[in-house]
């Protein structure tokens, strides 16, 4: 026992001294996302998630690869936001167009390379509708491409030619232009840092060279969130969607439109759900606006339930849109044109629904056996006789013929002569008639 612990401790003393193999390092990567077509609300939502994708694969550099003729200012304030905040470098790429809010972007991007005729610039910001810019968010915008400028130490006042056209920029533009770059001049104006061909060729100059590329890929459910959540789709969707609920509800059974309905609503909240601007209240508020409103159908809630159903559906839709000012405009809007709408259906189809079958349209027609009643006031002042008392109703004889009557307050004795005062419809009125004769009153001369 004694030699074999000696053995044993020889042996451990041996394996300190040996060197084990190094553990085989990560493979380096880049994380490559892609900025294309419009910037919205979706499409920030969509590069937030791909931000923490590339922390938390661990990424060596984020890659923009941008082809974008701008968008919504809120949405590129965002992702801007993320971009500035991102703990590796990021490389805006512009491998085609970056003008108005992609041009911001790429100002914000650690580096930028150019692909051979790509171009940058041209940031001025304008309404969709063409109307008046507000003054504030002319100032809002210029200040925000100021500072992305001075924060990687580019060239300010190119950045502000490329928002204000009335800013005079001498070899470069005159007043009354706006900023717009081609790739050679942005890397003569120091904007990018060179002219490169391939991504890969600016990533050799980055000093990434021979890194593996990491290509996010957005899920279905972030696309169809992007796609639903422009502000050129999500009054569509509302439009249809309350108007195909109300004409279920008009004409229950034909599930089409209610069906239609419920699909545009559902998209709505599914986009706003993926995208982060809405949770389960919003859905659950939603869901109990249509029972109110079917309940107010069904229920006599004097307005009460239809009143909290209409508040409960509007709630839920101002708070999933991204903005609520913009989702209560929305809102009003869709509304408006739903209630038109509905009010032309109820018009032309109302009678093929469920109110056909709460309003009584029965007729009492002749050929159904209903006899109208007769018209009594030819009768009015003949005499019969009561063959019951009248307390005050009872019955009496006219021409041989028997009517229900009432007297006109005072009770009528049987065998009584009766005289016909008042008819009302079928109501004969009668009252006791005298049997002494009529008495002339003396006129009395005057005196003198």
């Amino acid at each position: 026992m004694r030699w074999f612990r000696v053995v044993l401790l020889l042996i451990f003393c041996l394996a300190s001294f040996v060197v084990l193999p190094a553990q085989a390092e990560p493979e380096k990567s880049v994380f490559v996302i892609p900025v294309q077509n419009e910037i919205e609300t979706g499409l920030a939502a969509t590069l937030q998630h791909a931000f923490q994708e590339a922390d938390q694969s661990g990424a060596e550099a984020i890659v923009l690869d941008i082809n974008t003729l701008g968008g919504r200012i809120d949405a590129a304030v965002d992702i801007a936001d993320q971009i500035r905040s991102s703990k590796v470098p990021v490389i805006a790429y512009i491998r085609g167009q970056a003008i108005s809010a992609g041009a911001y972007l790429a100002m914000n991007a650690t580096h930028i390379a150019m692909a051979p005729g790509s171009t940058i610039g041209a940031a001025e910001v304008r309404n969709t509708d063409g109307s008046t810019v507000d003054p504030k968010v002319v100032a809002f915008w210029r200040s925000e491409m100021t500072a992305a400028a001075e924060f990687h130490g580019r060239d300010e006042k190119l950045a502000v030619g490329m928002v204000d056209r009335n800013t005079e920029i001498p070899g470069v533009k005159e007043r009354g232009e706006l900023v717009s770059l081609s790739a050679q001049q942005a890397v003569d104006h120091k904007i990018a840092d060179g002219l490169y061909p391939t991504l890969q060729d600016a990533l050799k100059h980055y000093g990434y060279d021979g890194f593996s590329i990491q290509n996010f890929q957005p899920s279905l459910a972030e696309k169809i969130a992007r796609f639903v959540t422009k502000p050129s789709v999500i009054p569509l969707l509302l439009i249809v969607g309350l108007i195909g609920l109300g004409a279920e509800l008009l004409l229950p059974g034909h599930l089409v439109p209610g069906l239609i309905g419920a699909g545009c609503l559902g998209l709505y909240f599914f986009g706003s759900m993926v995208a982060g601007f809405a949770g389960w209240e919003a859905v659950i508020l939603f869901l109990a606006g249509i029972v109110f409103l079917v309940a107010e159908i069904f229920v006599a809630g004097f307005g009460i339930l239809g009143t909290a159903g209409v508040l409960s559906i509007g709630t839920a839709v101002v708070m999933a849109a991204y903005d609520t000012t913009y989702g209560l405009k929305v809102m009003l809007i869709a509304m408006a044109l739903a209630a038109v709408v509905m009010g032309v259906l109820f018009k032309y189809f109302g009678h093929l629904g469920v109110w056909n079958r709460l309003i009584h349209k029965d007729a009492q027609e002749k050929a159904a056996g209903y006899v109208p009643g007769r018209n009594l006031r030819h009768m009015l002042y003949q005499i019969g006789r009561t063959v019951t008392p009248l307390r005050p109703s009872g019955t009496a004889v006219f021409n041989g013929q028997r009517f229900d009557v009432v007297s006109d307050g005072a009770f009528v004795p049987v065998e009584t002569d009766v005289q016909i005062v008042l008819i009302e419809g079928t109501r004969i009125v009668v009252k006791a008639k005298q049997s002494e004769p009529n008495t002339v009153i003396q006129r009395v001369p005057e005196t003198e």
